[in-house]
């Protein structure tokens, strides 16, 4: 589906969301992760993670560099305790949630994960990442329908997800081999 304008148009338009969006351009991004073009899907899926990891208050975008540079160094707890404290003070912004489900993830608080991952989908419904996480979870839970269905709809956002494509071909394979297993 291409979008209106010429492709340099647009791949401008959707990188100058990434550079100055907030979500109320997430229904553009979103469309444009179905463009034509691979580097308007591309840069429309990178802007979307720049739009989400805005806050819109200045403090609350510092602390969240913060907690993206201690990921990034693995001092998870650290970085728990950093994510902790920007929900504390800005409980809707989604992107801290979704992070703070990532190092819960990554430390195997799946329980934990799992919750912040209901977070996110309750502030942002298409967030593919938190999607994809939930399904990333129920495959260390040994639940591959669960699995399965996360990942689907993670892709029904964002159909550039090519890894998660190839994960759903194995988990329905899998499913296939256990007999038809449903959700």
């Amino acid at each position: 589906m291409q979008n209106g304008g010429d492709v340099q148009t647009r791949r401008a338009a959707v990188q100058a969301l990434g550079e100055t969006g907030t979500r109320g351009d997430q229904p553009v991004l979103l469309a444009a992760l179905r463009d034509d073009d691979a580097l308007v899907r591309a840069l429309a899926e990178r802007a979307l993670w720049l739009v989400w990891g805005r806050s819109g208050d200045p403090e609350i975008d510092r602390l969240f560099t913060d907690g993206v540079a201690q990921m990034g160094a693995r001092t998870l707890p650290e970085a728990v305790q950093t994510f902790t404290r920007i929900i504390e003070r800005k409980p809707e912004f989604a992107e801290a949630w979704n992070k703070r489900a990532t190092i819960y993830y990554l430390l195997g608080e799946l329980d934990k994960s799992l919750a912040d991952c209901d977070e996110v989908i309750a502030r942002n419904p298409e967030h593919f990442g938190a999607l994809s996480g939930y399904g990333l979870i129920y495959l260390q839970l040994d639940q591959p329908a669960r699995a399965l269905a996360y990942f689907e709809r993670a892709l029904a956002v964002n159909p550039n997800l090519h890894q998660i494509r190839s994960v759903i071909e194995e988990i329905r394979r899998e499913l296939r081999a256990r007999g038809g297993e449903t959700i």
